[in-house]
């Protein structure tokens, strides 16, 4: 009998050999991407989805609806860190597994915006290296920073401002140096470890899964709707 397989789309967040030696077996797929989620679950051999990262700009975003098409076929469907987070959040009450402190503060509306956990990065041959920083990790990072509270404040409002691509550590203290944020601050902000809290969370839910002992997803019907039928006419004929 062929063996239960896990996918797993992941990117920028964490390195694709980092899953395999995580989750041994996993079958690791680029972020995920608009169709890439039905293409998984027609496979018989898969039964977990885990969702990292995924596109939103150069390609569309990965559908709410074919993940409850996963769902419905009894496959269980996880998210974490970015992408993932963001869908589970919005799918747990159909039974998307969400894990992480990204995911909770988005369930319980602290983070809202989709900007939050993007980050600009390099193509598949250079390994999704990411060039920014997630506004979601300069914020967690913040948070721990021997800093005043204003000093906070007035980073994460300067961070916000820049587009997401052009979002970095760097860029962020050079903004505020120009906006006269106090010296000995941002040198406290400098000397302090910045570690990435989208990666911790990835590798929560691969701990996760690795622990898991065949999480069900509840039962769902869902509509095939003339959107879904398109998707489908597009992907499989």
């Amino acid at each position: 009998m062929t063996e239960p397989t896990t996918v797993v789309f992941v990117g920028p967040t964490l390195a694709a050999d980092e899953v395999r030696a995580r989750l041994p077996g996993a079958r690791v797929l680029p972020p995920v991407a608009v169709g890439d989620v039905l293409r998984a679950a027609r496979d018989r051999r898969v039964r977990r989805i885990a969702i990292v990262d995924g596109y939103f700009e150069r390609m569309a975003a990965v559908w709410h609806k074919e993940i409850l098409v996963a769902l419905a076929r009894g496959i269980a469907v996880w998210g974490a860190a970015s992408m993932g987070a963001l869908r589970a959040a919005e799918l747990a009450p159909f039974g998307m597994i969400g894990v992480g402190a990204i995911y909770r503060a988005y369930r319980r509306g602290e983070l809202v915006a989709d900007d939050e956990v993007a980050v600009a990065h390099l193509p598949a041959e250079r390994g999704f290296r990411a060039v920014s920083d997630a506004l979601v990790d300069i914020r967690f990072a913040l948070v721990r920073a021997p800093i005043s509270q204003r000093t906070r404040d007035r980073l994460i409002y300067l961070a916000r401002a820049r587009f997401y691509r052009e979002r970095t550590w760097p860029a962020l203290l050079a903004d505020a140096r120009a906006a006269g944020v106090p010296r000995a601050q941002l040198a406290a902000l400098a000397a302090a470890p910045k570690p990435s809290r989208k990666a911790a969370d990835a590798r929560l839910l691969l701990a996760r899964l690795a622990r898991d002992r065949g999480a069900r997803p509840p039962k769902l019907a869902v509509p095939r709707t003339w959107a879904l039928r398109q998707l489908e006419r597009m992907l499989f004929s």
